[in-house]
């Protein structure tokens, strides 16, 4: 996925046929020194792949596959009867923070059907997004605990579905039964912006977990 070695941007000609290189917006910065794996993770439909989509400085690479019967009584699609298509294996991007600093995003599938590529996806990850749907809080249930058994540190991204309802933070946390240390922000994962900010957050929460664990 680092195409910075590439020495070709555009076309070249190789055995009669052009041969495509990474397009500029693509290639990894000069100046970047340190690459941090984040895992983007949630129920199914709460909005990990537009997140994913919205902030990614590079063409994201997604595994999205139509929805087939196959997926009939298995899947809990009640919420978002209107979906189509679901993550079947993972999503991709990537974002400078700043010049020195990358995030590798990946999206994990929300089915606990696909849920055996989570230890995959998850090996090497520095810290998690978890998005939330405040219409379906209860499908967050399972995906919080499974972090929590992993030690993996994270942040709760509430996504703005525009008829969900808006609660307290202090509600969402016990209903989600967080510790107050886990911070929980606002969301639209349309909105680059966004997203952004809550990838921030969660670099300053880990921030602050390092420093912690070097005071201790």
């Amino acid at each position: 996925m680092d195409f910075r070695s590439s020495e070709h941007n555009g076309s070249e000609q190789h055995g009669g046929g052009a041969v495509r290189g990474p397009r500029s917006e693509d290639v990894l910065p000069e100046t970047a020194t340190t690459a941090v794996k984040v895992v983007i993770v949630g129920g199914f439909g709460v909005g990990k792949t537009t997140f994913v989509g919205s902030v990614s400085e590079i063409r994201p690479l997604t595994t999205e596959e139509t929805m087939t019967q196959a997926g009939v009584g298995v899947d809990d699609t009640s919420g978002v009867d209107g979906k189509t298509s679901t993550t079947v294996a993972m999503d991709f991007g990537r974002i400078s923070i700043n010049q020195e600093l990358v995030l590798y995003l990946f999206g994990t599938p929300g089915q606990e059907r696909f849920w055996f590529l989570w230890r995959g996806l998850f090996e090497g990850a520095l810290g998690a997004v978890v998005l939330v749907d405040t219409r379906r809080l209860e499908v967050s249930f399972d995906v919080l605990g499974r972090l929590e058994e992993r030690g993996v540190p994270f942040v709760v991204a509430v996504n703005t579905f525009p008829d969900a309802p808006a609660y307290p933070v202090e509600e969402l946390r016990a209903a989600l039964d967080l510790p107050l240390s886990v911070p929980i922000v606002p969301c639209d994962a349309r909105d680059r912006g966004s997203s952004r900010d809550v990838l921030m957050t969660l670099m300053r929460y880990l921030q602050t977990l390092a420093t912690t664990q070097e005071a201790s």
